[in-house]
Parts: structure tokens; sequence; C-alpha cells
């Protein structure tokens, strides 16, 4: 019976797996066939294979060429996650091993700055954009998207430095060991899985991020996803270039994530199992 069972997870898996690749396998399979061959209904598999929708996406037609794109949201997200996890990292700590007064407060407070619908803020971002002569400026999106996912990270990082032994920091206390050296030497080699996991998370909430980029943004910090909205045309055919477009822009987040993948595994089940 057990064996059934876990032959029957197993398939479940599989399934699974294969249901949430299909798409991913269906864009690239789209992005290889000619944008008369992509626009047919039902499409055809057996149509010819062909590279003119990635020759489209890096301009060697003569179209703008994505790479400034590709380097702006590349520098938006790095530098935002970077600075999440530098005060995200010390926050944590305070909420879950040197707890401060009233930390259940805190942690409500970091979650209900999540309740407001983020176009509700669009407009006074906007007004002090303009107002501080910050409007497309790549280092705008780099302040935007640190507080955006800084109460996510603070929450994750909460919950996987809760699990860290007490014990452990108070044996290096008592040798003598400071602050700064209980976290860069204790506290943050045993919570790298969740430090992983959540530098992950909010890389790839940078990346996505479409709304505040498309609105603040023009031509020198234009990130990657607006350089992809610019695809799409209300005249003409467009499948096969916005899929090897969408392709390509999603390599670094699999990338990351497929380098990333035992911490990231290790980091979100932290907890789990006691």
């Amino acid at each position: 019976m057990n064996v059934v069972r876990r032959n029957s997870m197993g398939l479940m898996a599989w399934l699974a797996g294969i249901v949430f690749f299909l798409p991913i396998a269906w864009m690239a399979l789209t992005s290889l066939h000619s944008e008369a061959d992509a626009a047919t209904n039902p499409p055809s598999f057996a149509a010819s294979l062909t590279l003119d929708g990635y020759r489209e996406f890096f301009g060697t037609g003569g179209g703008a060429s994505p790479w400034p794109a590709l380097i702006n949201s590349a520098v938006a997200s790095l530098a935002s996650t970077l600075l999440v996890l530098l005060l995200a990292f010390p926050a944590a700590y305070a909420l879950s091993i040197n707890r401060v007064r009233k930390w259940t407060d805190v942690l409500f407070f970091f979650l209900s700055t999540k309740m407001l619908p983020v176009v509700a803020g669009l407009l006074p971002i906007y007004l002090f954009a303009k107002n501080a002569g910050m409007l497309d400026n790549i280092w705008l999106l780099v302040i935007l998207y640190t507080s955006m996912n800084l109460p996510i990270a603070v929450w994750m990082m909460q919950s996987f430095l809760a699990e860290i032994p007490v014990a452990v920091i108070e044996a290096a206390r008592v040798d003598g060991a400071g602050l700064a050296t209980v976290l860069a030497r204790i506290v943050a080699p045993i919570a790298l899985p969740g430090i992983a996991a959540t530098s992950l998370i909010c890389f790839i909430f940078s990346w996505n991020e479409l709304l505040f980029a498309r609105v603040l943004t023009g031509v020198v910090a234009e990130t990657a996803p607006v350089f992809l909205t610019g695809f799409i045309t209300s005249q003409g055919l467009f499948l096969a270039k916005v899929c090897a477009a969408s392709l390509v822009i999603s390599l670094p987040v699999l990338a990351a994530g497929f380098a990333a993948q035992d911490k990231l595994v290790q980091g979100l089940s932290l907890g789990a199992v006691k």
C-alpha cells in the first residue's frame, strides 16, 4: 500500500512538473517560428524553425538594442536586493532573537504596508520624483524596489532566524563576541539558506516589476519588462518576437533560481520539520 501511494505521489509530482513546464516549452517553440507560422490557429508544430524573433529582439534588423534595458534591470534588481538584505537582516535579528518590545506589532506594521494597492501610491510617488528631478533615474527604482521588498524580506528572515538555537548565540557572547561578530560569523552562516531564499524572492520581484518602471522611466532608465512591452503593437504580427524577448528576459531569473535551488529549498522549508 505504501508503495502504491508513493508511486501515485511521484506520478502526480511529474504531472505537476509537466503542467508548469508546458507554457515555457510552448513559448520557446513559438519563438523559433516565423510570425506567420506563430499566428496560425491551431499552431503548426511542423513549421520550419528560424531565429528571426531573436534577431529582432537583439536589434540586428535595425531595431533598438535591449542591452541598456537589461543592464538597468540588473542594476536595479541587484542593488535593491543588496540593500534589502543589509536592512532586513539586523531588523529580523531584533524581531526574532534579540526581541524588541511589542515585536509582534512591528511585524504587523511591516505587513500592513503591503495592504495598500500599488497603483494608489503611483501618483504621489510620480509627483515626488518629478519635483526631485529623479524621473527616468535608475536609482529611483532602486529606492522603490528596496522599500517594496523590505517588509517581505523582514517577515521571511524573521521566521528563518527564529529557528536558530539561542544557546549558540549566548555561547558566542560569553566568549566575548560583539553584535557585529555574532551577526557575521554566527547567525549569517546558519541562516544562509534563508538569506538565499529571501534574496532570490526579492530579485525576482524587482526584475519583474513593470508598473513603476513603466510610469517613472523613459529612455535612460528603461528596464527589461518595459522594453518588452514595446514589441506589442496594434498593427502587424508580433507573437514570435514577444515570445523570444520573454524567454531571453526570463533567463536571468531562471539561471538564478537554478543556481540557488538547493539553498532555496532549504530556506523555504526551514522550520517546517522539527
